[in-house]
């Protein structure tokens, strides 16, 4: 893709933000304006991957290994304290 074709879409794309902010505008956050916003989301990081300067992502495999370490103490108790249990009806109090 030419540098005229990648600025032409990253135009394109701003437009289309502007057009899906003007809907928000007028309609407020519902599904369809969110949606939309995903989509152009999705389209410009795809977009991205046109530009001469974008890097390709690392493989998971290939980056050098994290260690998370994991203590095997207790939590503190109060970290829980007013949490329910999702489909287990909360706790008994």
């Amino acid at each position: 893709m030419s540098s005229t074709e990648i600025s032409e879409l990253q135009r394109t794309i701003g437009q289309l933000r502007h057009c899906v902010g003007a809907l928000r505008a007028r309609y407020g956050d519902i599904p369809a304006v969110r949606r939309l916003d995903n989509d152009i989301e999705r389209i410009d990081i795809d977009a991205g991957d046109f530009s001469p300067t974008s890097t390709a992502p690392v493989p998971r495999g290939s980056r050098e290994s994290e260690v998370v370490v994991v203590p095997d103490t207790p939590y503190d108790p109060a970290l829980w304290q007013g949490a329910d249990d999702e489909g287990v009806g909360g706790y008994q109090r």
